[in-house]
């Protein structure tokens, strides 16, 4: 089973953006920088998601966000199917927060469930037949809308959705060019997606 090691989100300032992360959120090795300065401009074509307990945690890591320098894209909200809130970090990567629960069981924790990079495709189905060829197994499947891969052992779960109905999740305009800023660590690499998502050998990424 191929398993994502680490995913590398690459900043002009990377000892800016690790000292948010740390602040914000609270992760460590599960999500790496890397000094860039490769020209991008708007929608990077991928978002990243924290799934937590309860809404109050929800709460308490977007305040936390946004204290560290985040700019807000939704604020908190319910929805049907469950509540979450999506910012910006400074560095230009958008992460949502969200839960299920609809409740507060307890008080509000800095707990991570799940991290999920969901990369915005031109056609999911090709992208899907894509992974498959590569030897990921699919967890979840709706159509052309939605794909989750099966990857247990992983730190960061891998899910594709439609360009357009991910930047519209996100709350921002579907438009961007240039890099994506982002590099996929896995034991499976190196490639390049048909939407230039690029993959690297686990042991090649760097962290700070």
């Amino acid at each position: 089973m191929i398993s994502i090691k680490s995913v590398t989100l690459e900043a002009a300032d990377p000892t800016a953006a690790n000292r948010f992360y740390t602040t914000a959120f609270g992760l460590g090795t599960q999500v790496r920088l890397r000094a860039s300065e490769a020209p991008t401009t708007g929608f990077r074509g991928f978002t990243m998601s924290l799934t937590v307990s309860q809404p109050a945690t929800v709460k308490g890591l977007i305040d936390a966000a946004l204290d560290a320098g985040a700019s807000l894209l939704k604020p908190v909200a319910k929805s049907f199917w469950g509540y979450g809130g999506v910012v910006r970090a400074p560095d230009g990567t958008i992460w949502k927060v969200a839960t299920s629960a609809k409740k507060d069981t307890g008080p509000a924790t800095r707990q991570i469930d799940e991290i999920v990079l969901l990369l915005g495709v031109a056609d999911v189905a090709a992208s899907k037949r894509f992974y498959v060829d590569r030897g990921l197994a699919v967890a979840k499947s709706f159509g052309r809308k939605y794909v989750e891969f099966a990857t247990p052992s992983s730190p960061v779960k891998l899910a594709l959705y439609g360009r357009r109905a991910l930047a519209k999740d996100a709350g921002v305009s579907p438009d961007g060019t240039g890099s994506h800023r982002l590099m996929i660590g896995s034991d499976v690499g190196p490639f390049t997606d048909p939407d230039g998502f690029a993959w690297e050998t686990a042991s090649e990424t760097a962290s700070l």
